[in-house]
């Protein structure tokens, strides 16, 4: 039985996987998210950033952010559990800029974006994660602005085995992660792993629990054909629907408060794939995916408490998606080892969304910034509607080589896409104007364009010129009723929203050189049709397609290994995030803040990483994580957060050939920080970050 074909079936995530450290982890010789297939990294010309499993197992990482800022230019923000924002070439933000993958495939329909929706994936278990930086290739369209992380599933072992890690730590932390594996039976062979977690949460009222399963089935049907097919589920009851912030009294003094205890998030998430790869000789490859989704969220979210609105609201929402994916990819070795790839990606989404008025209770009336909401009760319904998503995006790829150094890349994609909208109810509802069933259509061409250059063997330009476009999101569509006189206008507008159009140039070089690992990437990224939020006297958010935004870095990434003992790796970036054109109309009067700074963008981020091996089965790492200050607000009045400085230690050591003990510190030096800042309510708002933390446990393989 050929499982070297099964591997390559698989996105090749036993490369990922098998990495030693030796080798790396930054900067793999190979990557497969870009083509969807196994590619060269010296013929990539995109900015790519690879995590292989053996980093995952020695960070064990508790949430994304403690894993993906390995990767130079990525960031990710903590809000509660494992909720997150993302910062990748934008500041953070819970926009829909990135696309997240499974093996290649969204977890999530375009329409239903969920900027937490890492979470939904099980993260410690994985077999590796690519992350692209910035707007993706031709095989991949709407939301691939500021980046694709495509996180890849564990290959099947051919002998079985088993493994099982249990752990403990502080604020009532307890993991128990399970893998199984069947070994070789027949022409197949299974992958299992499981995720249990709960935590107590280090602030009042934010506890986290967590049920993952991961199955992975490897069939290869005869020398030509294998099939894999995977199924994820999660499962996650979540207090505190986002990081509840704090004035900077309590965030200092009683950083455990939390003044919107009654928040609260409920998921569940269910994914199931089969791709079916044929070798068709001489050259020819093709891949046939069906996949289906099944996404459903109840959210109670503390972003929507405020003393001066009535915006709280319960929102349910579902979505089941029905997908196809076909690629068919050509290797033509004369002329010019000549490779294409076409394709076509077909979804099919409907989603229903309801929303019910809450009306909060708080301790001691209205307080502003200090306003403690104990409770709530249910009031009138304001949204109840029934969505149709379906796209249909052909593609095509092309790759040669006019010399054996220089290797050209060209892309062009079509992405047509609907929304049919069926609203349940009328006129008004809970004070909101509803907007009239109706559909939208859009449809975006986008070319890129890709050159690797090969300066020796083991050094390599690229450069490349990508455009990205990103549909509205159903809820910019058609939750956008107003109060009062004006709702309808409010409602009306926001179905004539058109799409945000980005395009980039980039430049990199990576390579090794003397014992060093290294890439180096600049990069200019803009936005138009940037979508402005605005509010109505009632607090409602009005979005126009006026904005124009423009983001300029550099990224960094560093590895050596000294002597047969020590290892240092480092990831930098440098960026700066601007308003080009932004100004209008808020319930403060008008407003320009073209020239400013983006907030919540900090310039400066960086992870630097001291790993020592003093023996076989033995491991420390030291982690230093340097987050750059950032202005709090748009018009860069109010001030900056400035930024904090974290150390990480972990260690493990292996007792014999199957018992392993570990440990984890995080925030060792106890920094107080804050996980996000902002202006809201007329002051500056902190929503404090973990302090120190620890965590033990026991590993053991079979």
């Amino acid at each position: 039985m050929r499982f070297s074909i099964v591997r390559a079936c698989a996105a090749a995530s036993l490369l990922v996987a098998e990495g030693a450290l030796a080798d790396n982890p930054v900067l793999p010789e190979v990557s497969v998210t870009g083509t969807r297939e196994r590619a060269p990294l010296s013929e990539t010309p995109s900015a790519v950033g690879i995590i292989r499993r053996d980093a995952i197992e020695q960070v064990r990482p508790a949430h994304p952010q403690q894993l993906l800022g390995q990767i130079p230019g990525v960031a990710i923000g903590v809000t509660n559990g494992e909720g997150h924002t993302t910062a990748i070439r934008q500041g953070f933000t819970t926009s829909p800029l990135y696309l997240f993958l499974e093996d290649g495939i969204p977890i999530r329909a375009t329409g239903n974006f969920n900027h937490n929706a890492l979470y939904e994936l099980n993260l410690p278990s994985a077999g590796g994660v690519e992350v692209v930086r910035g707007i993706g290739s031709a095989l991949y369209g709407s939301d691939a602005i500021g980046g694709i992380v495509n996180v890849l599933t564990r290959t099947p072992k051919e002998k079985q085995g088993a493994d099982l890690s249990l752990e403990a730590g502080s604020f009532g932390w307890a993991r128990l992660l399970g893998g199984f594996d069947s070994g070789r039976i027949g022409q197949s062979a299974l992958r299992a792993d499981l995720n249990l977690t709960h935590t107590d949460g280090w602030r009042d009222r934010t506890a986290y629990d967590r049920q993952s399963l991961n199955l992975r089935w490897d069939f290869e049907r005869d020398n030509a054909t294998v099939v894999k097919t995977i199924l994820g589920a999660t499962q996650i009851d979540q207090q505190t629907g986002a990081n509840s912030p704090l004035p900077l009294a309590l965030y200092r003094d009683a950083p455990t408060t939390n003044l919107r205890s009654p928040a609260y998030r409920l998921v569940d998430a269910l994914r199931l794939s089969s791709d079916i790869e044929t070798d068709l000789g001489r050259g020819q490859l093709l891949n046939v995916t069906p996949y289906f989704r099944d996404n459903r969220m109840e959210l109670n979210g503390s972003f929507n408490f405020s003393p001066t609105s009535n915006n709280a609201r319960i929102e349910t929402t579902s979505v089941q998606s029905l997908g196809l994916m076909i690629k068919y990819r050509k290797n033509l070795e004369d002329p010019m080892r000549t490779r294409v790839i076409t394709g076509i990606d077909l979804d099919y989404s409907p989603s229903t969304r309801s929303e019910d008025r809450i009306t909060l209770a708080t301790a001691g009336g209205n307080q502003g910034a200090l306003t403690n909401y104990t409770g709530y009760s249910v009031g009138a319904r304001i949204y109840d509607y029934k969505v149709d998503y379906q796209s249909v995006a052909p593609y095509l790829h092309l790759e040669t080589s006019p010399t054996d150094r220089l290797r050209l890349t060209a892309g062009l994609r079509y992405d047509y896409a609907r929304y049919a909208f069926d609203n349940q109810l009328s006129g008004t509802a809970g004070g909101f104007f509803q907007a009239a069933d109706t559909s939208r259509n859009f449809n975006r061409l986008s070319p890129k364009l890709g050159i690797t250059f090969a300066l020796g063997s083991d050094a390599h330009l690229f450069a490349s010129y990508n455009q990205g476009f990103r549909t509205p999101s159903e809820n910019q569509l058609f939750r956008s009723g107003g109060t009062g006189a004006g709702g309808a206008a409010i409602a009306n507008a926001a179905l004539n929203l058109r799409p945000i159009l980005a395009e980039q140039l980039e430049l990199g070089v990576r390579g090794g050189l003397q014992g060093w690992r290294y890439e180096a990437v600049a990069y200019v990224l803009q936005k138009e049709d940037d979508l402005l939020s605005q509010r109505d006297a009632g607090g409602v958010v009005v979005q126009t397609n006026n904005g124009k935004t423009r983001h300029k870095g550099i990224e960094l990434g560093l590895g050596r290994q000294f002597a047969t003992q020590w290892r240092l790796d480092a990831a930098a970036s440098y960026a700066v995030h601007r308003y080009v054109d932004w100004s209008g109309t808020g319930t403060a009067g008008a407003f320009n803040y073209s020239g400013n700074e983006i907030e919540s963008s900090p310039r400066l981020l960086s992870n630097l990483r001291l790993t020592w091996l003093p023996a076989a089965g033995t491991f420390a790492q030291l982690e230093w994580v340097r987050l750059g200050s950032y202005f709090i607000e748009a018009s860069n009045l109010q001030g900056k957060y400035a930024g904090h400085d974290l150390l990480n230690l972990r260690i493990s050591h292996q007792l014999d050939r199957r018992w392993a003990v570990f440990a984890r510190v995080t925030n060792l030096a106890d920094k107080r920080h804050a996980d996000s800042a902002q202006f809201s309510s007329g002051v500056a708002m902190y929503s404090p970050g973990l302090p120190r933390a620890g965590c033990v446990g026991l590993e053991g393989k079979w």
